[in-house]
């Protein structure tokens, strides 16, 4: 109370005729209690202990009394001059604003400070004579002045405190730099007797090292969450320094081996200085080289010694700092960005370098402390283990890659006779087991397959690879695309039963064998494919015409994924000549099959060009959003085969028709002008194959002769009866044809189909033979 207050009103006789609030609230009297009493008997008795308090509590007190004329009348108003409070009160407010520690500010409604205590000038380093008389946000530097300035606004208007509202400010240090500073203010306003608004009263507590330990929890949280998202070294290294620039540096810079970038273990400390690192990472002002760049580091800086040793270092940035020196490029980056602070940390694990990490402060912001170097170091641990893991999953991808490239056909048949293939082979990041195969069969025939093994990895990539041998050794018997399916099938369900044996820690029992696959086999003498799948996208066609449409087979279930009697329904198709057959993995099948697909309609428009052209068109149309896992395309442009090339004579049912058949032979041989001895070698397979046929087959017979890169002989006829190769006696007259055949062709086999069996052999036409020769078998060729 600083202004004159009316506590009472007292008569000539000395009696209260008005006792106001503030009369109450210093003797403790009501006016009920009061009014018409003596004002004598209502100061307290010092001799008694309630007295002596309460009058110590008077002491300080000033009050004035003056006369008021009613009338006639004169009365005596008693007034209080100065603040009234008890010793105790003043001690406290005393202690307040000498000793406390919290800061304590006296604003007037024009929110100028009035008054101010110690605490709060050796919080602030600035003197009083500085702040008093101020606006608050003139006399301090704070980071939002309007929002602080709006904040105490509203506890004067309203009244009500604003309680643990953080302000930011910069504060002066040494050397005419600044220091960040916060501070957790309360404020309250502060209301005369009468309410009216006298001003407010703020309270500070310097919360500083709080809100930074706060930060840094924040800091490394944020770290832990974002850093190791992706499995890629250098996307790892770009995921650091978005997480930590500017929340804990202005500057960071991330520096790894090269070989870890590629997957390779990384090298032991101490480094030689001649291992190179690669600028993986920046974000900051300006950078000394490109993201990208590797280069050996300078000797005698540290970043060289922190590979050294592999401890942290804290290193105030001078301008002479001997170090700059060491590494010019460096040297001019700093100075242009104006750092001041650097923290040079390890990414190491296991005592092995995976590079290094720099930390800049730049401009007005606070230099590292060891708090902050310990942050940084468990920043650089965490970072560490997930750089690692991408490495080691870069690795794995590589040796899956790898193995899976030198499983594919190291040099598939571009072209045959009827046949031109191309492939197109996307690797992506989820997969590793996409193959396909051309592979040349008896008759100028081809078998065209593709398919991709569920999983990732290397586990994904040998499957591929046993599945594959499978596929070549049933290939060399001739079977048909559906018998093909279903033994492969049987196969990986084995290795699907072997993986169930392995102990219960090994990963690969989890990993389950399943595949796609689809074969097709083309005939360009018949002009027809027959297609048999497991689970793989249909095939499409373009058409001489230009049109494209699906070939349509019945799907079977995937490889080892549907019980042994699952079928896998073969379809035999006509193709015209100069048609395009493209089969794909899942990965593309959407593309290819839907009507609006990308590849659909790459195929409409493009699907005539040369094959090799619309190969590179059919890459481009691919993007990366519209597959997932590995995406192989194989393309092959069909054409008839030449009619001058195949022999096709119908057979007598009797005897008459080996002599039949050789005569045929004979001329067809030498209108092709195939030398003697070849010639001699296929009469005799022509003579031994209808021997054959007539004693074991049932007519009628049919002989086709078929001159591609190899001469093939077939012999069809319309028996179930299986033929196999007899080891004749010496005395036996019969029973050596197909041993014959086995010891004179390159390759023999049986072909089946609905209407009965086709026993072929193949003879190649290149000057290699077999050491076996027709006259050293002890029999003659007759007409």
């Amino acid at each position: 109370m600083t202004d004159p207050e009316a506590l009472m009103l007292l008569d000539d006789s000395g009696r209260v005729t008005r006792w106001e609030p503030a009369a109450q609230e210093l003797f403790g009297w009501s006016a009920d209690e009061a009014v018409g009493r003596p004002v004598a008997t209502l100061i307290p008795d010092p001799d008694t202990d309630a007295g002596r308090e309460q009058a110590e509590s008077l002491a300080s007190a000033q009050v004035a009394i003056r006369p008021v004329v009613a009338g006639a009348a004169v009365t005596w108003e008693v007034q209080a001059r100065a603040t009234v409070v008890g010793s105790r009160d003043a001690a406290v407010l005393g202690a307040l604003f000498r000793q406390a520690p919290v800061g304590l500010h006296i604003l007037d409604p024009d929110l100028r400070v009035v008054r101010m205590n110690i605490a709060t000038r050796a919080l602030r380093d600035v003197p009083a004579a500085d702040v008093i008389g101020r606006k608050f946000t003139d006399a301090y530097r704070l980071d939002e002045p309007e929002v602080q300035e709006a904040v105490a606004r509203r506890v004067l208007q309203t009244g009500e405190p604003a309680m643990d509202h953080l302000v930011r400010a910069s504060l002066k240090v040494r050397h005419g730099r600044r220091r960040r500073a916060v501070y957790s203010a309360s404020l309250f306003r502060l209301e005369g007797p009468r309410g009216e608004v006298l001003g407010l009263v703020a309270s500070a507590v310097d919360v500083t090292e709080r809100e930074a330990t706060r930060g840094r929890l924040a800091v490394l949280d944020t770290v832990r969450e974002r850093v190791g998202q992706r499995l890629d070294v250098v996307a790892v290294c770009q995921e650091l320094v978005d997480a930590v620039v500017p929340a804990f540096a202005s500057i960071v810079v991330v520096e790894v081996v090269d070989d870890v970038v590629r997957g390779e273990a990384p090298p032991l400390v101490p480094l030689a200085p001649d291992v190179p690192l690669r600028r993986a990472a920046f974000r900051g002002v300006t950078s000394a080289h490109p993201v990208g760049d590797v280069r050996q580091l300078p000797a005698g800086t540290p970043f060289s010694q922190v590979l050294f040793d592999l401890r942290p270092r804290l290193v105030p940035i001078e301008e002479h700092s001997p170090w700059l020196d060491a590494d010019p490029a460096r040297a001019s980056a700093i100075r242009a960005s104006e750092a001041h602070s650097l923290i040079v940390a390890p990414l190491a694990v296991r005592g092995e370098a995976l590079g290094v990490v720099s930390f800049y402060r730049h401009g007005s912001a606070d230099a590292f402390d060891e708090h902050d170097l310990r942050l940084a170091l468990d920043i650089c641990a965490h970072a560490a283990l997930c750089v690692d893991n991408a490495r080691r999953y870069t690795r794995e991808r590589t040796i899956a890659a790898t193995v899976q490239r030198r499983m594919l056909p190291q040099r598939p048949p571009s072209r045959t006779t009827a046949l031109e293939t191309v492939h197109i082979h996307l690797p992506g990041t989820e997969g590793a087991g996409a193959w396909f195969d051309v592979i040349a069969l008896p008759g100028a025939r081809t078998a065209l397959v593709v398919g991709d093994v569920g999983g990732q990895g290397i586990e994904a990539a040998t499957t591929m690879g046993q599945l594959r041998t499978v596929i070549h050794s049933l290939a060399a018997l001739d079977v048909e695309p559906d018998e093909l399916l279903a033994r492969l099938s049987d196969t990986a369900t084995r290795l699907a039963a072997e993986r169930a044996e392995l102990p219960m820690a090994d990963p690969l029992r989890r990993e389950p064998v399943t595949a796609g696959c689809i074969v097709a086999v083309y005939d360009p003498v018949e002009l027809t494919c027959t297609i048999a799948r497991a689970g793989s996208p249909e095939p499409v066609a373009v058409l001489p015409d230009g049109s494209v449409r699906t070939l349509s087979a019945p799907a079977g279930p995937l490889l080892a994924g549907g019980g042994d009697d699952a079928p896998y329904p073969a379809t035999t198709v006509a193709v015209p000549a100069d048609s395009t057959l493209a089969f794909c993995t899942a990965a593309l099948a959407a593309d290819l099959l839907v009507e609006t697909g990308a590849l659909r309609r790459t195929l409409e428009r493009y699907g005539l060009r040369p094959l090799r052209e619309l190969c590179d068109t059919v890459t481009y149309a691919v993007t990366d959003d519209s597959r997932r896992g590995n995406a192989l395309m194989l393309l092959a442009r069909t054409s008839d085969f030449p009619a001058g090339q195949v022999l096709d004579l119908d057979l007598p049912a009797g005897p008459e028709a080996g002599p039949a058949a050789r005569q045929g032979a004979r001329r067809q041989l030498a209108e092709w002008g195939l030398d003697e001895e070849t010639a001699f070698t296929a009469e005799l397979v022509v003579s031994e194959l209808v021997g054959n046929a007539v004693r074991y087959g049932e007519p009628p017979l049919r002989l086709r002769l078929i001159l591609d890169q190899s001469l093939t002989c077939e012999v069809r006829d319309t028996g179930a009866s299986a033929p196999r190769v007899k080891h004749a006696r010496t005395v036996d007259e019969t029973g050596r044809g197909l041993f014959i055949i086995a010891h004179i062709a390159d390759q023999w086999g049986t072909r089946y189909h609905p209407g009965g069996k086709t026993i072929w052999a193949v003879l190649e036409l290149s000057p290699r033979r077999r050491e076996a020769r027709p006259s050293t078998l002890g029999f003659a060729v007759d007409d």
